[in-house]
Order: structure tokens, then C-alpha cells, then sequence
């Protein structure tokens, strides 16, 4: 209510000085008179006659041809942003122009200025604006300021002018004294007023370092920012930053906007803490920033009238934006969000005063040129006071808060003394519960140990009876294969050992025509040249069975080496082929194998650990593959190995169900399984990743659902 209380009292203050500003907005005639010295500035913004070149290209000659100057009837001629040349014609009657009169045009940063005076029939120039360094001009200052040479009672004189920065024409005529007066007024305005900016920024400066409010900080910052702004719109920057470089100033003056208009937004933001009071509102000031960045880089890129226009635009919302978010969050009983407010209503208030000035609604004065100054003078003493304002409530919270401790501390400090006594009970029988869980820890960590333990051997078990199931196999076929030939071997053998003997048993003395046509007949019984082909046949059987048993037992010989501790070279390609073989009985009908092997040198490592990473990545690869929901008419499970510098890669790569990227993350986490419940201890692939560390090496997965998985183990050829 208070603050309320103050605003309705302000209110009729601020509603006072625009109407007075109203009222001495009277118009004035068209014709410039001077039929008295010019010891005062006249103001001649209203006498004046305007012509707009929109190709920018006319000479003086062709625009006094074709007499289209307008009169003016504002008190300032306003053009805005505009890329077009502006003339102006000044008339002036019934008056001999003093050897001290001046023209000022109170206009700082225009491009160009040509001051074009009559003499002996013909017009002279006079350049200024900021294609003219300062110190070049007769008149040291950043305002266009010209000699009125002309001795006869009724004299016209022209300007031309063109800037990428708004163009707005208050025209004054004094004497020199009159016009150094005013500029010595001027200068001594802007420096209390950058007096007062310096102050507030040293004051809040040394507060910013004294409590570290991150507020103090974007508050100087700020304050650094609308200093630097008004040096650029005042002309200052001209010759003291700039070094009369037109680019640059023009450069310079955008910057200093959106310089200004970025740090005004993040001050809001900290100070008002817009982000926990409204986060949407917190995203749209983002967006505000981002506006005022793009309309940088339009300047920047060669668009300075572009750019402006668009951040006249963009400052307006800004700036309303502005005080709507100090209102709104005033609303939610945020106390400086009051002064806040009350602060940029006075900037804005000088900024609206300053338009109305330049587009004719106020009169040109001294409160009106200064209005952009005093408005932001009092937003920085303003917003000081509510910074100062914040240390208050920090104060109070803290005093509050100090209040409460000291309460609570006292009551804890009474609950001490009487718990003390149950304290010591408590840690006792608190300590005894401690030993017995610590007992009982102990134990289970015995049994979980002695757990672990029994897993890894099951795993062993489990993977010595797939290797014992798999022999057995392999062995079983070339076995039967070789005992299944015997019989009919041993048919064959016989019905020759019987043709022998019928050879045998001839008697020369008894007809021997009888006894070859019998030996004949057997012949043709048993069918003799079958019989040789036959066995022929079944001894080749009976070989090759009893070659594959030799290769069984030579991969088991070479797979065999699983307790083996001490490394030494290997061919890995001969360790693969070994596994291979052992598992051949699990492959599925529609497998296809296919080896790709690169020419290895052999690796220093323990090979019975090798083949046991070979052996689990190989069995869950054929697993995968019986697993899928849908099989294709060929299944394949490829093999690569190649060397890489000093490393080798092996890679096994299935086609079959593949893993999300879930399960691909816990597949080396001891006791992780996917398999049902009896089927799998989990400890598979937690060996393989071990065994692959001990040799210094590294395991890569490549896998995704229904395409297949791809494990790629990398090891160095000497072990380190």
C-alpha cells in the first residue's frame, strides 16, 4: 500500500510537466526576421523550407531548379532513417548578418553536412558532420556550426545532409558568444551527468565486491553500457574513441544500442529474478536478445539504416517489455521490483519526452534536448536506490534468520542436556546391534565369496561339459562312420576268402571244365567287380572317419590349454579354427561359416584363456542365432581377423537377434543374463572381459535389435 500510496502522488508530478511542455509548444511564423542582435540562440527549426532527394544525386544547382522545398511547420524537421538527401533553405530578411552570427545545427552524428552561403553571385560550400574531423572545423565541437557570410538584407542559404543514423534538424542562429555559451552549457550538463553515471558505477562496483551479489555486477555493466551510449549519441565518441572515423562511429552507434538494450535485458533478468517468477517470460526476453544480436549483424554487414530502423522498432517492445515484467513481478510481492519499475517509467518518460520533441509535439528547450539525460540520470540513482533497497531485505532476512537460529539453538541446546544421558544408552546398545550386524556382514560376505567362487567353476563346468558334449559328437560321427563299414567289409572279405578257397580245392584229377564253371558262377554270385569297388569304397570311409577323429583330437589338444598361466606366441587363426571344430556339432543347418583371415603374426598370450574368449563369444554368436524370432534361409557367422599397427582385431559378427542399447550397456556385469532362469550363470561374458584385460587389451560391441552382433577384441602382439 505504501508504494501505492506513492504512485498516485508521482502521478500528477509527471502529468504536470507534459502539460507544461504542451503548452510551450506554440507554433511559430514561417519567415526568420532578425531585426535585433542575435546576443540569444534563435530557434529557426520552424522557419526553414525542406527538400527530400530521394536519388541522392542532385547538386544544388538542380534542386534550387526545381523549387520543391516545402515549408516546415514543425518545430523540428524529423526524416528519420532515411538513405535520401535532405536539403533545408534558410531565408532570412530585413537583417545584415553580423560578422559573429552562426548556424548551429544541434545534431551530432550526421554524416555529411555542406553549408552552401551566396557570394559575389555565386553559392560557396562549407563542409562538416562527420565526414570532417573536429579539429578541422572552426567551430571545435561534434554539432555542424557555420559562419552566415553575407552582407545584404535578404539572404538564402542552404544545407545539405545525409546520415545513416536518424536525421532530425534543430536550427539555431546566435552570435559566437551566445552559441559557445550554449555549447559550454551543453558540455557542463553531460558532464555532471557522466559525473553521476561514473559515481553510481564506482559505488556499485565496490558494493559488488563487498556482498558479491551477482545483481551489483549486470547493474555495472548496465551502467557502463548507457554511459558508453550516451557518448555515442551526444557525438562525444566521435573524436575520443572513434578517431573521426565515419564507419566506425556509425558502427559504433548500433553497437551502443544493442550494447545497451543486451544489458538492460540481463539486468532485468538477475535483478528481478524473472526465471523463477515467470520461466516463460524468461524465454521471450532470450528471444529479445537474440533480436537485438541479428540486428548487429545486419549493421555489420553493410546495412547500418537497416539496422537502426529495426532496433527503433525493437527498443520500444524492449523497453515496454521491460516494465511489464518489473509490474508483473511486483505482483507477486517482490519489494524492489517497485523501484525497479519506478526507475525505467523515468527513462522512458525522458525518452518519450525526447521523440515527441524531435517529431514537433514539444518545443525545443532545455528540458526537452536533456530529457534522454535526465531521465537516465534519475533510472541510475532509481535503480541504486533499489539495489540498496535489496541489501535491506538481505539484512532483515539475515537478522531473521539469525533470530531463528539463535531460538532453535537454545532449544537444541536444552534437548542436549536432557538427552544426553539416553544418548549413552542409546550408543551402547546402538554399538552392540553394530557388532552383531558387522558379525553377520562378515558371514555373508564369506558366503557371498564362497558364492562367487562356485559360480565361476559353474561356468567352467558349463562350459567344459558344451566342450565334453560337443567332442563327444564330433568323435561319435567318424566313429560310426567307420563301424558301420566293418560289416560290410568283413561280407566283402569273406565271400573273397570263399572264391580263394574254391581256387584252393581244385583237383587236377576230376573234371576240371565242372569245377571253373562252378568258380565261375560264384563269380558271378557275389558279383566280383562290385565286391573290389566296394571295398575300395568303405577302406576310404574307413580312413577318412579316422582322419577327422585325428583333427578332433589335435583341436582338443590345442583347446586344452585352459589352466595354462604363462604366456607365450600364438596363432590366433589356429585358435579359432580349434574352436570351431569342437562346436561344429551345435551349428544349425542354415549356418554359413565364413573365415576371413589376415596374415598374423603370432601374439604373446596365455592361449587356453584365449580359446575360452574364442569358445563363449563363438557359443553366444550360435545362440543368437537359434534365438531369433524369425530365421532366414541362411544364417551366417563371420570371422576377421587383421593386424593394425601393433595390435591385431578379431571380429565375430552373427546375423542374429542382436541387443538394445539397454542390454548392450550391463552385458560384461557379472551375473547379467538374458537367457531364462537355469540356463545361464551371467558369468560368460564378465570372464571374456577380464581375460581381454589381463592381456591389455579391449573388447568393442557393435549391435543392434534384429541386425546382428559384432564383438571386436583388440590385442597387442606383445604383452605389456
Amino acid at each position: 500500500m505504501l508504494h501505492q500510496n506513492t504512485l498516485k502522488k508521482i502521478a500528477p508530478f509527471f502529468c504536470f510537466i507534459l502539460i507544461l511542455l504542451l503548452i510551450s509548444g506554440q507554433a511559430k511564423t514561417q519567415v526568420i526576421q532578425l531585426n535585433s542582435p542575435t546576443n540569444i540562440q534563435l530557434n529557426i527549426s520552424d522557419k526553414i523550407a525542406t527538400y527530400e532527394d530521394s536519388s541522392a544525386q542532385l547538386s544544388l544547382g538542380e534542386v534550387i531548379k526545381k523549387g520543391e522545398f516545402r515549408p516546415n511547420y514543425n518545430k523540428i524537421a524529423n526524416f528519420g532513417l532515411t538513405k535520401s538527401n535532405i536539403w533545408i533553405r534558410i531565408k532570412i530578411v530585413d537583417h545584415k548578418i553580423a560578422s559573429d552570427d552562426y548556424l548551429q545545427l544541434k545534431s551530432p552524428n550526421l554524416d555529411k553536412v555542406v553549408f552552401y552561403y551566396p557570394e559575389r553571385g555565386q553559392f560557396k560550400a562549407v563542409k562538416s558532420g562527420n565526414e570532417v574531423a573536429i579539429e578541422h572545423r572552426e567551430i571545435v565541437h561534434q554539432d555542424p556550426i557555420f559562419r552566415l557570410n553575407s552582407h545584404t538584407d535578404t539572404t538564402t542559404y542552404y544545407l545539405k545532409v545525409s546520415a545513416s543514423s536518424p536525421i532530425t534538424l534543430p536550427l539555431f542562429i546566435g552570435s559566437y558568444s551566445t552559441i559557445m555559451q550554449g555549447l559550454s552549457m551543453e558540455s557542463n550538463v553531460f558532464s555532471l551527468y557522466m559525473g553521476l553515471i561514473v559515481t553510481m558505477f564506482l559505488y556499485n562496483i565496490f558494493i559488488y565486491f563487498t556482498v558479491r551479489d551477482r545483481s551489483y555486477l549486470f547493474y555495472v555493466v548496465y551502467i557502463f553500457s548507457v554511459g558508453f551510449t550516451q557518448l555515442c549519441l551526444q557525438g562525444y565518441a566521435f573524436s575520443l574513441i572513434w578517431g573521426d572515423n565515419t564507419y566506425l562511429n556509425n558502427q559504433g552507434l548500433v553497437f551502443s544500442i544493442v550494447f545497451v538494450g543486451i544489458t538492460s535485458i540481463l539486468f532485468t533478468k538477475e535483478f528481478l529474478h524473472v526465471k523463477n517468477y515467470y520461466p516463460k517470460l524468461d524465454i521471450y526476453l532470450k528471444i529479445l536478445i537474440l533480436l537485438y544480436l541479428i540486428c548487429l549483424g545486419i549493421s555489420i554487414s553493410g546495412f547500418p539504416v537497416e539496422a537502426q530502423m529495426a532496433l527503433q522498432l525493437l527498443t520500444i517492445v524492449a523497453s515496454i517489455s521491460v516494465i511489464v515484467t518489473g509490474i508483473a513481478i511486483y505482483k507477486k510481492n517482490y519489494r524492489p521490483a517497485f523501484y525497479f519499475t519506478i526507475s525505467w517509467s523515468c527513462f522512458l518518460i525522458g525518452v518519450i519526452i525526447f521523440i515527441l520533441k524531435d517529431i514537433g509535439i514539444f518545443s525545443y528547450n532545455f528540458l526537452t534536448n536533456n530529457a534522454i539525460l535526465i531521465g537516465s540520470g534519475l533510472e541510475a540513482v532509481l535503480l541504486s536506490f533499489a539495489l540498496a533497497d535489496k541489501i535491506n531485505i538481505f539484512k532483515k532476512e539475515k537478522e531473521e534468520s539469525q533470530s531463528e537460529a539463535l531460538r532453535i539453538l537454545t532449544e537444541n541446546e536444552k534437548l542436549v542436556r536432557e538427552q544426553n544421558v539416553l544418548l549413552e544408552i542409546k550408543v551402547k546398545e546402538r554399538t552392540e546391534a553394530l557388532e552383531n550386524i558387522n558379525t553377520s556382514l562378515n558371514d555373508a560376505l564369506s558366503n557371498l565369496k564362497e558364492t562367487q567362487s562356485q559360480l565361476v567353476d559353474s561356468e567352467k563346468m558349463a562350459s567344459l561339459g558344451q566342450l565334453t558334449a560337443g567332442i563327444a559328437h564330433e568323435i561319435n560321427n567318424p566313429i560310426n562312420f567307420v563301424t558301420s563299414n566293418i560289416k560290410p567289409l568283413q561280407m566283402d572279405i569273406d565271400d573273397l576268402n570263399e572264391l580263394i578257397n574254391m581256387y584252393e580245392n581244385i583237383d587236377p584229377a576230376q573234371d576240371l571244365s565242372s569245377q571253373l564253371s562252378s568258380i565261375e558262377s560264384f563269380k558271378r554270385n557275389i558279383d566280383l567287380d562290385f565286391v573290389r569297388e566296394e571295398i575300395k569304397s568303405l577302406l576310404s570311409g574307413i580312413g577318412e572317419g579316422a582322419q577327422r577323429t585325428a583333427e578332433i583330437i589335435r583341436s582338443l589338444k590345442n583347446f586344452s590349454r585352459l589352466d595354462e598361466n604363462d604366456t607365450k606366441p600364438v596363432d590366433l587363426n589356429e585358435g579359432l579354427n580349434s574352436t570351431l571344430v569342437l562346436l561344429r556339432s551345435t551349428f544349425p543347418g542354415n549356418l554359413q561359416i565364413v573365415k576371413e583371415y589376415g596374415e598374423l603374426p603370432k601374439v604373446e598370450c596365455m592361449p587356453g584363456k584365449i580359446n575360452q574368449v574364442f569358445m563363449n563369444l563363438i557359443s553366444n554368436a550360435i545362440q543368437a542365432i537359434k534365438g531369433k524370432a524369425s530365421t532366414n534361409a541362411e544364417e551366417t557367422l563371420h570371422i576377421r581377423t587383421w593386424q593394425e599397427g601393433d595390435e591385431v582385431k578379431i571380429s565375430i559378427k552373427d546375423s542374429g537377434s542382436g541387443m538394445s542399447e539397454e542390454v548392450k550397456q550391463k552385458i560384461f556385469e557379472p551375473f547379467f543374463t538374458t537367457k531364462d532362469v537355469g540356463e545361464g550363470t551371467g558369468l560368460g561374458l564378465s570372464i571374456v572381459f577380464r581375460i581381454i584385460e589381463n592381456h591389455r587389451g579391449h573388447i568393442d560391441v557393435v549391435t543392434k535389435v534384429n541386425q546382428g552382433t559384432e564383438f571386436i577384441i583388440t590385442l597387442p602382439l606383445i604383452s605389456r
